[in-house]
């Protein structure tokens, strides 16, 4: 993918228990410290092992990205759970899928 590309994005654990959300300008290289930080209890994200990515949305501007962010993190696990479920129905992992992508 070419230009400005930021994106806000939805991890979580292989459980689904819990959910991570994040914002990057490079969607493929964050995966891969996400995974790469698997079970580092230095961050939420490794701590809980959210490397899954199971949601992701595209903006041109950054700020635009980051008032999408904030906005999700106040939203309820009930109205996240069915972002991802309009997004990803059966909530498999993305991470191959931006492994292709040119950032």
């Amino acid at each position: 993918m070419s230009g400005h590309n930021y994106f806000v994005y939805i991890t979580s654990n292989p459980k689904k228990t819990t959910l991570y959300i994040g914002v990057t300008n490079e969607l493929n290289r964050r995966m891969d410290e996400h995974v790469l930080n698997a079970g580092n209890p230095i961050s939420f994200s490794g701590r809980y092992y959210c490397y899954n990515l199971v949601y992701y949305e595209r903006f041109a501007f950054i700020q635009h990205a980051i008032d999408r962010e904030k906005q999700l993190k106040k939203w309820s696990r009930k109205k996240k759970d069915e972002l991802i479920s309009q997004f990803n129905p059966d909530w498999i992992p993305l991470n191959d899928e931006v492994k292709d992508w040119e950032d």
